[in-house]
């Protein structure tokens, strides 16, 4: 028999902790029973709702038993023709980048000499206290 084909906007109309559905390298899981038994908690998987979730799954590095029980879940494929296409990332505003700068310089100034305070501290404090 072949596998059922689910369409994106079915899979993320499924996407409440009574009702979780996941895509994973073109294949549709419904992780809803196994939200309470993730070892990452079921925020992880509620937030890999309503989108390819192939990165999430494959940045985290799950083992080979993982993998084993996801087939568990199976429910089908997903229509890839249905799947968004991907959003590129676009900068916000240049006047907006510019206000952040001045602050930003300040503070890794900071970062910097902070450390060496505390080093200079801890130097005049240990000189310090061999003299006694």
């Amino acid at each position: 028999m072949a596998p059922k084909v689910h369409t994106f906007d079915e899979v993320a109309s499924h996407n409440k902790k009574d009702d979780c559905w996941l895509i994973i390298s073109g294949k549709v899981y419904n992780v809803t029973p196994f939200l309470e038994e993730h070892p990452g908690g079921d925020e992880v998987l509620l937030t890999s709702t309503e989108k390819d979730a192939t990165n999430d799954f494959e940045d985290v590095g799950h083992s080979d038993d993982a993998k084993a029980t996801m087939q568990k879940f199976y429910i089908g494929e997903i229509d890839k023709s249905t799947l968004p296409s991907n959003q590129k990332y676009t900068p916000p505003p240049t006047a907006a980048s510019t206000a952040n700068q001045d602050s930003g310089s300040s503070s890794k100034i900071l970062l910097f000499i902070l450390p060496l305070l505390i080093l200079g501290l801890a130097f005049v404090l240990r000189l310090y206290s061999k003299k006694e």
